[in-house]
Order: C-alpha cells, then structure tokens, then sequence
C-alpha cells in the first residue's frame, strides 16, 4: 500500500518561460602554491589517497533553513561537469576523491535528462517535480530543471576559436597534453569552413603556433597539433594575454569568440596570483570574447583557479580524463559548450512557510548569492548553453516538530517576529520560483515568475526516472562528500535508484554511473 504523502505540486512546466566518504579523513596539507589559495581552500589529500599537491576550494554543505526566519533562497546556475569526471578519475585510480572536489550540483549536472525544450521565444524552460525523499521518507525532495534550446543541424552560428595550449614539461604525461592534442584534433573534425581556428602554446613563455585558420584546411590545424610537445616551465598568464589578442584581432561581431584554455592548472609563472587572471578574463568577457577551461591530468592540479576563470570568463568548466569525456564535451555537446543561449542566470526560491517548515539546498554551495544580488543586473551569475539542462534539488522538511528543532533566532525588539505568516501564506502556494536571465549581448535582465500550487506529491515509485535518477547521483555525491544530511543513503539504495532509471542512455552514460558506484563502493569496503 503507498503511503500518504505531504501536499506538494507533482510536476509544474512553465510554461511562460523557459562533497569524503569518512570522518576520519584527515585534514589535506599542501606547500604553499604561487597561486595563493583563497581562504576557504582545502590543503591535503583524503586519507587513502596518494600524496599530491592538489587544491580544491572548500565546501561546507549547504545547512537545513527555516522557512519562517529564512524565505529566500537565492543562487547562480551552473553547467560545470568537472566534478563528475574528477571523481571518476579518483575512483577509477583506487582512491577516493577529495570531499572538496565532489561538487553535487556538477555530478547532477552531468547527464542529459528528458526534459522537454522551451516554446515560444524564450531561450529555456522551467520544469519542476516533487516525490518524498529516497534518503529521508519523511521528507519531500523538490526538483527545479531547466533546459536550454537546441539548435538544428547547421543552425549553429560560426565561431572563432583560439586554442590556448599549455605545453609545459609537467603536460608531458600521457593523460595530458597526448590527450589535449586527440581532444583538439576532435573538435576541429566537428567545425566546418566558415569556423576559423588558432593556436597558441606557453611553456616559459607564450608565442603562436597558429594564425587564425578556416576550418576548410584542417590538415593545416591537425599539423600544426600534432608538432607541439611537452618542456619548459609554465607561463599561464602570459598564454591567456596572448590568447585574448588574437581572438580581439580576428574578432567575429556575429559569431561566437571563445578562449579554449587547456592545462593541468599548474600556473607558476606570469600573472603572479588569481586575482590578476580572474580580473583579465572578467574583462575581457565583457568584450564579447569568452573562455571555456578544460583541465587534464592531476598531481598539481589547482581546480579553484580553474573553476573561477571559467566562470568569470563567461565560459563552462570541464575536466577530460579520457577520450571519451572529450568526446561527449566537443563532440556529442558542442553547441552546449561554444554557444551561450543566456547569461547571469539566478535563481531565487520563496518558500512559503505554512506549507514547508524547512529546506535544504543540495549542492551549489560556491554559488550562493545574497537576496538582494538577485535583482543586481551588475552581479555575475551563470550562464546557460545550448541544449544544456540545469538541475537543483532542495530536500523539503513539512511544518511541524522536527523543523521547529532547528535553530532559530532570538526572538526580535524592534521587528515583528519573522515566523508569523503573512495572510498569502495561507493559500494553496507551496512556494514560487523566480529567474533573472540576459539575452547575450544585453546588460538587463528579463525576470520570470511562477507560484507553485500545492498539490499531492508522488509516491517514489511514481517519480519519473529522470527524477529517480537524478536522485540517486545526489545520493552519491553525498555518500562521497559523507555528508552530515546523508540521511540513510548508501550504495545499495543509490544502485536501487538508477539500475531502474537507466532508460535509453544512447551514450551510456547512465550505465557509466552504475560502473562507478560499483568501484567506490569496493573502495569503501574492500
């Protein structure tokens, strides 16, 4: 028999729009880099793993917020997938990733999911689906998807490319600059002739390999790939200074202009810290010429400065540990990875305290923004690519004894108390998701906003298999963050999720993801 659920919307389309698995894992320890890690990053390595002087910027999951005292619920999109391939690269070499790299929202994020395409003008829709909670039943977990346009074969717009290659002796190894070179060679096979390329290296210092060259003569730009070779130190900023110069000189008004940096992170000489670099490339977006970042090999691997350039270069974020990783980022979602279809996409979530009594955002920890950012057209905010689809969850605990347990502030002098609903409150709204986007090229943005009804919520049986699958890389990601709210999560029920879910997987993906919870759970309990 299936139980009685909590009152919730089971599935709203708008259609107006469109991190360590054990505690006793040890802090990490690294010497001090040239790039200077922020405050909140994480030095060392998990406890099984080898030794190496990787960073990853710290994250702290995303607490349980009373709705009464705490509303809002506010942040950045994002279409990273680096996290998924980083974690897998771990795994697959026998250890454990580092909490701080298992980012959820990139492991969520990096499958496809079935959710239908925007009518209308509008660059995305909004689609949203309730079912009581895999890891806590007495929870409700809400999901919020988006997916941006696809384009047509041939409807693509042109794009000039400059290949940023890092060819520094620490690129020597065969999953590094080897697979760069395969990766490039890939994505010239996908462009055609009104698409230019060029190609520069640093390695001590920077120079071009390539001027910019049609995409007619790809034996010209294979050649020149396969020339380049591993040695010297590395001069990271000089590199992206002189990127930018050759996109700015070959500059495209209609087409796309885009940096593809790629690089195992160790920057050591040229623009001395991180903030110099982000406030090049935060410039240099502003113009119209992006950056997209593609991070290969570990061992002195800086994932936080890599993660930030992308983001302020207006560009997305991926880690290549195979040829079949570059394959599905420059091959199967190109046009999700050179086309961006909105800009400074936010998120601002109102949860209406009758109806929930407490929420948790899963993942984007690094991506909160404060609420009045939401209406600051002048904040940076994520951006959406063609055919890509962004998913969020929030775990929902119902009014009542279990959220009033939770702390709380002391009672207010010289303001109503905030746990006194307003009169709206009292209606059949659960909450209502509001989303500020550009149109690319625009500096204001379009706001949409939709309540949502309340309404009975699926059991989890009657969840979608996108839904249920989704779910259970949540579950995953917080099985190998160990996550304080994992609730009774574990490698059964993950695979228990997803075997069922798998659905058509053309890429096999999916079945990818079986593949790796299977691994991590025998480096768990070997």
């Amino acid at each position: 028999m299936k139980r009685k659920l909590w009152s919730i919307p089971l599935f709203v389309f708008l259609a107006a729009c469109n991190t360590g698995l054990g505690e006793h894992a040890p802090s990490m320890v690294f010497p001090a880099p040239l790039f200077p890690a922020s405050a909140e990053t994480v030095a060392g390595v998990e406890k099984d793993a080898p030794p190496s002087t990787d960073e990853f910027d710290h994250i702290v999951d995303n607490p349980f917020l009373r709705a009464a005292e705490n509303p809002l619920s506010t942040f950045s999109i994002d279409v990273d997938t680096a996290g998924y391939s980083i974690a897998r690269y771990f795994i697959n070499n026998g250890s454990r990733p580092p909490k701080s790299s298992v980012r959820i929202e990139e492991l969520i994020n990096y499958f496809d999911y079935d959710y239908p395409p925007p009518q209308g003008e509008r660059p995305f829709a909004v689609h949203t689906e309730a079912a009581e909670c895999p890891w806590n039943p007495g929870h409700l977990l809400t999901r919020i998807a988006i997916k941006g346009r696809e384009f047509s074969p041939g409807e693509r717009p042109k794009v000039n490319l400059v290949f940023l290659l890092d060819v520094s002796a620490s690129m020597a190894e065969p999953n590094k600059l080897p697979l760069v070179k395969q990766a490039m060679e890939l994505l010239v096979d996908k462009l055609g002739g009104a698409d230019r390329v060029a190609l520069c290296v640093y390695a001590g210092a920077a120079g071009t390999v390539l001027p910019p060259t049609s995409c007619d003569n790809k034996s010209r730009i294979r050649n020149a790939l396969n020339r380049l070779s591993a040695g010297g130190s590395t001069a990271g900023g000089e590199g992206i200074q002189l990127a930018y110069k050759l996109a700015e000189k070959n500059f495209d008004p209609a087409g796309i202009n885009r940096v593809i940096l790629c690089t195992d992170g160790d920057f050591n000489v040229g623009v001395s810290d991180r903030s110099g670099l982000v406030d090049l490339v935060t410039e240099k977006a502003k113009g119209g010429v992006y950056l997209t970042v593609l991070g290969f090999g570990m061992g002195n691997y800086r994932d936080g400065t890599l993660k930030q350039l992308a983001s302020k270069g207006n560009g997305n974020y991926g880690y290549i540990d195979t040829i079949e990783e570059a394959q599905k980022m420059l091959g199967d979602q190109l046009s999700g990875t050179l086309v961006t279809i909105a800009q400074d996409v936010k998120i601002q979530v109102e949860f209406n305290p009758a109806s929930v009594g407490a929420y948790r955002l899963l993942g984007y920890e690094n991506r909160i923004m404060r609420s009045e950012e939401f209406n600051d057209d002048t904040v940076d905010a994520g951006d959406i690519g063609a055919g890509h689809s962004v998913t969020a969850f929030y775990e929902l605990i119902p009014p009542g004894e279990e959220a009033n347990k939770l702390p709380r502030t002391d009672p207010l002098k010289y303001s109503a108390p905030p746990d006194i609903p307003l009169e709206a409150a009292y209606t059949d709204e659960l909450l209502t998701v509001k989303i500020r986007y550009k149109i690319p090229g625009e500096t204001e943005s379009q706001l949409l906003s939709v309540p949502v009804k309340t309404a009975s919520a699926r059991s989890l049986e009657d969840a979608s298999p996108d839904f249920t699958f989704a779910a259970a890389v949540a579950a995953f990601g917080m099985l190998l963050r160990d996550s304080p709210y994992k609730g009774n999560a574990g490698f059964d029920l993950v695979l228990a999720l997803a075997e069922p879910s798998i659905g058509q997987d053309k890429f096999g993906y999916r079945r990818g993801f079986l593949n790796l919870v299977q691994a991590a759970r025998k480096i768990n309990n070997p």
